[in-house]
């Protein structure tokens, strides 16, 4: 499954008030800060196969506008991307997506 064709067919976000207030909560990312993780370049896109018993679930690491590094779950519902959480990421994926941010940079 190709997540970036899935992400190109998508309009716009779908905001479930329980996940954002989850995500406020427990880890101070708006809505805001979330939906610009899927503007930033490089953008490191994976499926959730261990979650995706319900539906498919994919996980996004980028950055907002304030280069904050940020680790997002999501699903795709009617082709509007609804957060599931929203995270600073850790330092283990901090370092992968350091390498993939190189690595990127090398290949252009």
């Amino acid at each position: 499954m190709d997540v970036r064709s899935i992400l190109e067919n998508c309009r716009g976000f779908q905001w479930d008030k329980g996940n954002s207030f989850k995500s406020w909560l427990k880890h101070r990312v708006t809505e805001g800060d979330a939906e610009q993780v899927f503007f930033s370049e490089p953008l490191l896109l994976a499926t959730d196969e261990r979650h995706s018993q319900q539906e498919a679930r994919f996980r996004v690491m980028g950055y907002t506008d304030e280069n904050r590094y940020l680790y997002v779950v999501f699903t795709v519902r009617d082709h509007l991307i609804r957060v599931i959480s929203a995270r600073d990421m850790n330092r283990k994926e901090r370092a992968v997506y350091e390498k993939f941010k190189t690595d990127t940079k090398i290949q252009k």
